[in-house]
């Protein structure tokens, strides 16, 4: 089954999976609010809203929490309740590609990261396996600067299809 989302960030991206018993669709949040980056805000912010990683959303507990890292690294997530979905809201800068990619769920995401602009972008997945807990693998390159936080939550409902 394939999930697809968007993100708006210096271009689209796309999330997919190769879980085959995904349950509920992931679904983004993602608005274009000019301000301070924060989980599920395309921002144009200063270098320094990278110095901390993206805060969590009201009501979400922190599964995880990644300071600003250059290049690759992997970042275990704590265990969660079933049925909570498993957010993750990572910040990025500098010119290049990361690909994120949640471990043992089988779900990843690439985002462009603009040289001068700090971006957010989050992802929630409501799909079976991901009250585990687990590891999401970020590789980037050297140029690029990312943080990240992984959070837990109920569900979001999905939005139909022809809304937008």
């Amino acid at each position: 089954m394939s999930i697809a989302c968007a993100a708006v960030l210096l271009s689209l991206s796309a999330c997919t999976t190769d879980h085959s018993d995904a349950g509920q669709p992931t679904r983004p949040q993602v608005s274009t609010t000019p301000g301070p980056a924060t989980a599920g805000t395309v921002a144009d912010t200063t270098q320094s809203s990278l110095r901390k990683p993206p805060e969590l959303d009201p009501g979400a507990s922190l599964a995880s929490r990644q300071k600003v890292t250059t290049g690759n690294a992997a970042v275990p997530y704590s265990q969660g309740k079933k049925g909570d979905a498993l957010t993750i809201a990572v910040s990025c800068q500098g010119q290049g590609k990361i690909t994120v990619t949640v471990k043992p769920v089988h779900v990843f995401f690439p985002l462009e990261c603009g040289a001068d602009q700090v971006g957010t972008i989050s992802n929630e997945f409501a799909v079976s396996g991901v009250e585990r807990s687990g590891i999401v693998a970020v590789e980037a390159p050297p140029a690029v600067r990312w943080s990240l936080t992984v959070s837990r939550d109920a569900p979001t409902e999905a939005e139909p299809p022809d809304a937008g």
